[in-house]
């Protein structure tokens, strides 16, 4: 599939996408779900690995959490830990041994990564992609599905077919019609 880890940087991508964006602005956990079904999605095709990380250092407390959600993890960073520390320090660990893709807008953080040996992606990049992809899914998916016209006669025995088209085709002719037999 071309890479191992793709490694999301939640809020980043929120603000950046503005379908997201103007959900964030009403409800910031409609628009991290959204998110979520849009990456599992993508996971579900793509078969890499989907870490999507939310910062959650401004939470007093905050341990941090990892959740499973469908087919991908989901990060909120511990308090003092922001998406980008987290990113960096998955980066560093990963980024030799596998495939490492981070989708961020953050410039910075683009730096950082390819330090990393990790290959960026910056949040319009992601959304390309994701569309493409969708595009892929739906296409196969309408090649896979029979016709929604389902014949009668297109499961058919042949000869049943046939005998069967004989008397459509006689039928407006007069044809045995009303005949006994002698």
């Amino acid at each position: 599939m071309g890479f191992d880890y793709l490694l999301v940087d939640g809020y980043n991508i929120i603000f950046a996408w503005p379908e997201l964006k103007e959900l964030a602005g009403t409800n910031m956990d409609s628009a991290r779900t959204k998110l979520q079904d849009i990456l599992c999605n993508y996971q579900g095709y793509k078969k890499c690995k989907v870490i999507l990380v939310f910062d959650g250092y401004k939470v007093k407390g905050n341990p941090g959490t990892v959740i499973e959600y469908h087919n991908i993890h989901v990060i909120f960073t511990k308090e003092a830990e922001t998406a980008d520390q987290y990113i960096e320090k998955v980066s560093q660990q990963i980024g030799r041994q596998y495939q490492v893709r981070v989708a961020t807008s953050d410039k910075l953080e683009q730096i950082i990564i390819l330090g990393k040996g990790c290959t960026r992606l910056s949040a319009r990049d992601l959304k390309k992609e994701i569309d493409e992809t969708n595009s892929e899914i739906k296409k196969e998916h309408l090649e896979r599905m029979p016709s929604q016209k389902n014949w009668l006669f297109d499961h058919v025995d042949p000869e049943l077919f046939e005998y069967l088209e004989g008397i459509r085709l006689n039928k407006g002719k007069g044809g045995n019609k009303g005949k006994g037999k002698k």
